[in-house]
């Protein structure tokens, strides 16, 4: 076991002022463990906070990176990847430090939940695939006594209804699959430019005859510069285990992530910039098929140019006026997952988006782009209830 310590004051328990154990065991298993990161938040120093936030990436870095060899498809509740918001999705579908009063931002990064988001209503929806319907909400308050801002949200997937037959092909009757993400989340503010925050979320998934559920929890740390109009954040996001597995089934790995970024507004120009590195525990982010690979003489070991920027995702936002704004993004790794050899790919791996705000409400609009210019529209309204 390894215990950080927090120089004692005033003759307190170690525990409650300010000591934390990682079990190393736990964090093996887990990756890291949950019931440490919210012991890190519940701290009375946000300082201690923040370094224990280091000290799980460095321990997550360190145990992912020699133990798992493969990455896609190799993990369960897939659905959490995906963008709850339309801005969200312009930005390129990952993006943890924008500056933006969105409250939607928060349901993503929770160091992002301001005291300027108290009383906003965020709903979200887009149509996939398949007629599959992906829903989203999130609302916030602040506390004002505690100086703490909470918020609450849900994401939820509905696969539509589908055919159930027995392995023989016989018919008898029909199910609607579907997942769902429950969360909570909690910020407060240290000293004048620090912001970290935890998100709480129960996960369940429902296929018929098979259903499962997991508990996990992200925790992100930002510092923003409103003299300077920049903003940088780490998160780590998915922080967790199942709670029970599918029937028949091993436990599935939640879909981890490390990730870092910056975004700058410049001062004399209506332009801000972000730029975000994910999936930074793990350097190879290819799907590793090992005898794809060996029959046809690829090598995932060599570090490339190309491997690096499948962790980096750019961002830009312009502001025509101060109620309307246009986002543009570019995600490298779905562009390389997604792209078709020997043939054009048009705006794979693009997404953009625009937003009309008003004092009372927000509406956004975001097309993500895949493969051959198909793309997915996804439309979000802000609601400010103070306002009303």
């Amino acid at each position: 076991m390894i215990a950080v310590r927090k120089n004692l004051k005033n003759g307190k328990e170690p525990f409650t002022n300010g000591m934390c154990f990682i079990q190393l065991s736990d964090v093996q298993h887990y990756c890291p463990s949950a019931i440490f990161g919210v012991a890190c938040f519940s701290m009375k120093s946000p300082a201690f906070a923040i370094k224990c936030l280091v000290a799980l990436v460095l321990l997550c870095s360190k145990i992912t990176g020699t133990n798992a060899q493969t990455l896609g498809g190799q993990s369960g509740y897939s659905f959490l990847k995906l963008a709850n918001a339309p801005q969200l999705a312009a930005l390129g579908g990952i993006n943890t430090a924008v500056i933006t009063n969105d409250v939607a931002l928060s349901f993503y990064n929770p160091a992002l939940l301001r005291k300027e988001m108290n009383q906003q209503l965020q709903v979200s929806f887009n149509s996939l695939y398949a007629g599959i319907k992906n829903y989203n909400a999130v609302y916030a308050v602040h506390h004002t006594k505690s100086g703490t801002n909470f918020s609450t949200g849900v994401q939820f997937l509905n696969y539509g209804s589908i055919t159930q037959t027995t392995p023989a092909g016989v018919v008898y009757g029909n199910f609607r699959p579907n997942d769902v993400a429950l969360q909570i989340s909690a910020s407060k503010k240290y000293e004048n430019k620090w912001f970290y925050g935890a998100t709480l979320k129960y996960i369940g998934s429902n296929y018929g005859l098979y259903t499962s559920s997991a508990i996990a929890m992200d925790a992100g740390a930002a510092y923003y510069d409103s003299a300077r109009l920049l903003q940088v954040s780490l998160l780590l996001k998915n922080m967790g285990t199942a709670i029970k597995p599918y029937q028949g089934a091993a436990a599935d790995d939640l879909p981890f992530d490390i990730q870092i970024g910056f975004t700058k507004r410049l001062a004399k120009a209506p332009l801000q910039f972000s730029i975000t590195a994910h999936h930074l525990h793990r350097y190879n982010i290819n799907y590793n098929d090992t005898s794809f690979n060996n029959e046809s003489s690829i090598s995932n070991k060599k570090i490339t140019v190309d491997k690096l920027l499948q962790h980096v995702v750019f961002a830009t936002q312009l502001f025509i006026t101060d109620k309307v704004e246009l986002t543009l993004g570019y995600n490298f790794l779905t562009n390389k997952e997604l792209k078709i050899p020997n043939t054009t790919n048009g705006l794979t791996g693009f997404s953009l988006g625009a937003g009309v705000l008003f004092k009372k409400l927000q509406l956004r609009y975001a097309r993500s782009h895949y493969q051959n210019n198909t793309g997915f529209n996804q439309l979000g309204l802000n609601i400010f209830l103070n306002q009303l």
